[in-house]
């Protein structure tokens, strides 16, 4: 899995083209399960001050973070997103919920989960046009009502219960497609953090599924601050960047909440020289969207579609744990830019030499 090839020259001063964020990745590394236990996945730990690599176990997070320190979870929940079924004709067809379709004053419900009327992917999306209806379940059908910007459509749950007892009943976990598999059982609670509250991704935020209730507890206990914020995750975070020159990829907008008081607690916990680590790439995008020039944290609801790549100065971030993600991704490069780009592209060709576990289900990385 290691890659001997050497770096295209940056583009410019601190920038790095697409090609640069490339790696061999043999099918077998990506993790198509989780770890038996979640915080039995392997960690491996950046260090930039020194460019130091040291491997160890995810539990072993509570030797790295201080007390004083604030760890911020995203609470966002996956949602039962996918719909199988069945046109008229008996053919099959699919519905991706992606997000509520917004009301006629661009408004979000504030319980995404109970929304009968969404902004969804189709398939065949040549055939699903408006005024069509998908049948799922003989109490849940799915009418198109109107097309969407970038092929997507307005549609309606039909359902005679409410509507999230019929995504509950009837709606599949949208895993990620390179997993090449179907849902299974266990996917309906591993596939989730253990501190998920929010209905609305169509994907885990996956730096967090490796803590346990215990995990969080013991840091807990030891002074460190519990801040939790929610970014709802679309499926643009399966993309890769097609494109040599990254700053012409288009990201897609995600919805984000971060309330009074987990500002508050942020904004406390650096003032008294606490370290804010984010859990997972998410969280940094979330953070650096609300963050002021000085860093200050403020509170805030909307969408953001900032993409951060080298060079990239960060105002909010001190610590990122994350996941090991794919060649050419958005989130590889966010990586780049915080631990810097020749000190996360060596460690990833360390991790790849020693079996690391790559991207949804996978290992773990710290970067102090």
């Amino acid at each position: 899995m290691t890659d001997r090839r050497p770096a295209p020259a940056p583009a410019a001063p601190g920038a790095y083209p697409t090609s640069a964020f490339d790696y061999d990745l043999p099918p077998d590394r990506i993790a198509r399960y989780p770890a038996a236990r979640r915080d039995e996945s392997r960690l491996l730990v950046l260090d930039r001050a020194t460019g130091g690599i040291a491997h160890r176990r995810f539990r072993d997070l509570v030797e790295y973070v201080r007390p004083g320190d604030a760890l911020v979870l995203n609470e966002t929940r996956v949602l039962p997103a996918r719909l199988v079924g069945r046109k008229p004709t008996g053919a099959p067809a699919e519905v991706l919920l992606l997000h509520p379709a917004p009301g006629p004053g661009g408004e979000l419900p504030a319980d995404w989960g109970a929304a009968t009327d969404w902004v969804a992917l189709v398939r065949p999306g040549s055939k699903l046009k408006p005024g069509r209806v998908v049948d799922i379940a003989h109490d849940l059908r799915v009418q198109i009502l109107d097309s969407a910007p970038d092929g997507a459509r307005i549609v309606r749950l039909l359902t005679t219960l409410p509507a999230r007892d019929a995504l509950a009943r009837h709606g599949r976990v949208p895993l990620p497609p390179y997993l090449g598999r179907e849902p299974e059982p266990a996917d309906a609670e591993r596939y989730q953090t253990v501190y998920a509250r929010s209905d609305g991704s169509v994907a885990a935020p996956t730096a967090g599924l490796h803590f346990t209730p215990e995990l969080l507890a013991t840091l807990e206990a030891a002074g460190v601050r519990l801040v939790r914020v929610v970014l709802h995750v679309g499926p643009g975070t399966f993309r890769p960047v097609e494109e040599e020159d990254p700053a012409r990829h288009r990201m897609h907008a995600e919805w984000y909440h971060v309330p009074e008081e987990a500002a508050a607690a942020l904004n406390e916990a650096r003032a008294a020289g606490g370290a804010l680590w984010a859990v997972g790439t998410i969280v940094v995008r979330t953070l650096e969207t609300v963050a002021g020039p000085d860093g200050r944290i403020a509170p805030g609801r909307g969408w953001t579609d900032l993409f951060i790549r080298p060079p990239y100065r960060f105002r909010a971030v001190d610590r990122l744990i994350t996941n090991f993600h794919l060649p050419r991704s958005t989130l590889l490069m966010l990586v780049a830019a915080f631990g810097g780009y020749e000190p996360v592209m060596r460690a990833y060709r360390e991790a790849c030499a020693a079996g690391y576990r790559v991207y949804s289900y996978a290992d773990a990385m710290a970067i102090l």
